[in-house]
């Protein structure tokens, strides 16, 4: 029985799902860009975009504030798609930014479609550059003081056991 109720609630689920997803229309127009998918969302300045959108079967162009202007060509095997890559400016702000597509004449904005974040500063493990903070010196040395203090008395009581 409890087959046949996991069963039941799966096809269910289908069944919903399948009535959620568009309906391909016959006839349409194939020129308009429908989709775009900007990979990775999260971007650090002077790291590659990769665009794909649908809809775009010969190809374009996609512009934004964090790099400018970029070309999409076709992509092979894939119906209607488009694929191109855009380097991210070193003088881009961190923040959101859209992309716009323009594909044989036609436009599509994405809002928001990726966001960029501040460089990573390579060799320092992405610490600060101003160094410890004076709470960071009391601490560390106050562990250090701590283990002084341990390894003494255990060395003073293992003298002690000697003795007897």
């Amino acid at each position: 029985m409890r087959n046949f109720r996991a069963l039941a609630a799966a096809g269910a689920a289908v069944a919903v799902l399948g009535m959620a997803a568009p309906t391909a229309t016959a006839g349409g127009d194939h020129n308009t860009p429908s989709n775009i998918v900007a990979l990775p969302s999260v971007i650090a300045r002077g790291g590659q975009l990769t665009v794909t959108v649908d809809g775009c079967p010969q190809g374009g162009s996609m512009t934004s504030d964090a790099f400018g202007r970029a070309h999409l060509t076709p992509v092979r095997g894939a119906n209607e798609t488009s694929r191109g890559t855009a380097t991210i400016r070193n003088d881009a702000r961190p923040g959101a930014y859209d992309i716009t597509v323009n594909c044989s004449g036609r436009t599509l904005t994405r809002p928001s479609a990726f966001t960029v974040i501040g460089g990573v500063r390579g060799g320092l493990g992405g610490s600060s550059s101003s160094g410890a903070t004076p709470t960071d010196i009391a601490i560390g040395g106050g562990l250090v003081a701590a283990a002084v203090a341990g390894t003494g008395l255990f060395w003073l009581r293992r003298r002690s056991e000697r003795r007897i």
